[in-house]
């Protein structure tokens, strides 16, 4: 090819790169009722805090009262090894060495802990000369038979807490928690072992089940489907779905990309929205996936009002909360909508992030709707700390010390879920359920929920404030786990009725494509770009190197054969 040629045909390649038009976005109706711009705006530096909770909470030799919050369990449990136990809630009596001989413990603090931890950078595997991850091998329920993770390591200690065995979410999503762990130590012994057992569990259960996951839980030791006094839970759909496809990523095994096909086809088939736990937002990310890298055309649309209406009828108003408690914004906090008024819990808060973030690579139709409820959740998060609530909002404030500023309470609440405690407290009410648990013995202190808090690094590894106040970046790379090769990837949204520019800083020199525009916005190869966001809108810009030669083909953009966009001259 000549010169001549060449440059005719960069020139050509770079009018097309930028000169398509913007993605029509499309609605959240919940998201909608969201403000742009919520009051009073605080966004708190969340790597910071997920820093320091991993310093603070796995300090073995910590001497305050009810600390440490973590020891040492060797009843060796499924592998004869010793296995860390973590507190629940603060002062939990169920738990420590003085308890059940420290065997009862949940993954759902530990694996969240190690997960979040990780996602910052830190080792976990090798970490003060202990490997926490390999220690999380105990929740896999071998001598059950199950041959899955489990919230707990043994039937002995499960009656003692919720979940284990009889609550279909409780099973499930700690093997998403393991997957997302697996991702970030691939060479972990005996995980492969564990991924794949968990595959082969989750696939045969979706055959069985055939397309009815309108049950209490399954039985992965019979594989059997059970119902029971629990809601039936069809959205385990969508947490079989997730695995099977992760596994299908790693392992190449076409029989799990089809369950996950049909787990997704199963989750969409409700007639009602089947939403229970926090299961739901991750067939939302399944449906995007599938649908940009498959080609499948589920209703992702559908998938994100369940996740966010509230309109679940077994679970009742479980969803995504809205409104202004007393010139507190708690838009975006997750739980139930109906309870007390709406109750909003921190760890399904923080979990959300995981799958919906990502899912905006896939279809940056919904930039503006998740940036948006983004921005919120990551708000009003702050208000689960008894260091950024008032006194007169919480029910503990004589006892903040006892946090050390990263134990938050479990949730908060329009008015007080306590029968006669509390009552006067105006919203938002920062509490916890731990008393609940075991009454007349847990200690107040109990509502501090060390297990919603363990999962903090999601928004930590998330998070990132620009240089304009209210305008986010958000890593839409962090928790796409098992994702093919991407360039890094960032949501930007605007809350503002103005159009603002942000200074955006690449580690490298480099051009910036947006998802969005759908064209290169800074041609220029620098480190430091300056972006304009439309008023009330939302850039997803995609880092490229320098020498970049982007390639148009069957509707995605490639450099170096990696995607950049997935639906190029789509809408």
């Amino acid at each position: 090819m000549n010169k001549r040629k060449l440059l005719f045909s960069c020139l050509s390649l770079f009018i097309v790169l930028c000169s398509y038009g913007q993605v029509q976005q499309k609605a959240i109706s919940r998201v909608d009722k969201m403000p742009n711009l919520p009051k009073p705006l605080n966004i708190i530096d969340w790597r910071d805090m997920a820093l320091r909770f991993d310093k603070l909470v796995y300090d073995f030799d910590a001497k305050e009262k009810y600390w440490p919050m973590v020891w040492v369990d060797s009843t060796g449990k499924n592998f004869d090894q010793p296995t860390l136990g973590m507190y629940t809630a603060i002062g939990d009596v169920r738990q420590g060495l003085k308890s059940h001989k420290g065997m009862f413990h949940e993954a759902m603090a530990n694996m969240g802990s190690v997960l979040g931890a990780s996602l910052l950078g830190i080792d976990k595997s090798n970490q003060a000369n202990r490997n926490y991850v390999g220690m999380l091998k105990n929740y896999f329920n071998r001598e059950t038979g199950w041959n899955i993770m489990m919230n707990n390591t043994a039937p002995e200690v499960a009656l003692l807490g919720g979940g284990y065995g009889r609550d279909w979410w409780y099973d499930v999503y700690p093997n998403l928690m393991f997957y997302a762990i697996y991702d970030q130590y691939p060479s972990e012994p005996d995980f492969e072992r564990i991924a794949r057992s968990i595959a082969e569990k989750f696939y045969a259960a979706d055959s069985i089940l055939n397309g009815n996951y309108d049950y209490s839980y399954f039985d992965y030791g019979r594989m059997t489907p059970m119902k029971n006094n629990i809601c039936a839970q069809p959205d385990a759909a969508a947490g079989h779905a997730w695995v099977l496809y992760a596994a299908y990523k790693k392992f190449g095994d076409k029989r799990y990309l089809k369950g996950a096909l049909s787990a997704t086809k199963a989750l969409q088939s409700n007639p009602i929205n089947p939403t229970y736990e926090l299961l739901m937002p991750f067939g939302a990310y399944m449906a995007a996936v599938l649908n940009a890298e498959h080609g499948t055309r589920f209703d992702l649309g559908k998938m994100l009002d369940w996740t966010f209406d509230g309109t679940a009828i077994c679970r009742e108003g479980w969803g995504v909360l809205v409104g202004n408690w007393n010139g507190y914004d708690i838009s975006g906090t997750v739980g139930s909508t109906v309870d007390h008024g709406g109750y909003g819990f921190l760890m399904n808060t923080f979990d959300a992030a995981w799958p919906l973030l990502p899912l905006v690579r896939y279809d940056p139709a919904y930039a503006n709707a998740i940036g948006k409820w983004m921005l919120n959740a990551v708000n009003a998060s702050r208000l689960f700390y008894p260091q950024y609530i008032p006194r007169e909002h919480q029910t503990l404030p004589d006892s903040a010390e006892v946090t050390k500023g990263v134990i938050a309470y479990e949730g908060i609440a329009m008015a007080s879920s306590f029968d006669t405690l509390y009552k006067d407290l105006k919203a938002p009410v920062a509490q916890g359920d731990g008393p609940k648990w075991v009454p007349g013995k847990n200690p107040p202190v109990s509502q501090f929920s060390v297990y919603g808090s363990a999962h903090v690094g999601l928004f930590g590894a998330t998070v990132e404030q620009t240089n304009v106040e209210g305008i986010l970046k958000l890593d839409l790379l962090a928790t796409d786990f098992f994702r093919r090769d991407a360039y890094p990837t960032y949501l930007c949204y605007n809350p503002y009725p103005a159009k603002k520019t942000i200074s955006f800083e690449l580690k490298e020199k480099g051009l910036i494509y947006d998802l969005v525009a759908q064209k290169i916005v800074s041609p220029q190869s620098k480190k430091t770009h300056h972006v304009d966001i439309p008023a009330n809108q939302s850039v997803v810009l995609v880092c490229l190197p320098p020498a970049s030669k982007p390639v148009y083909t069957d509707g995605k953009v490639l450099v170096n054969n990696i995607i950049v966009d997935f639906k190029k001259g789509k809408n």
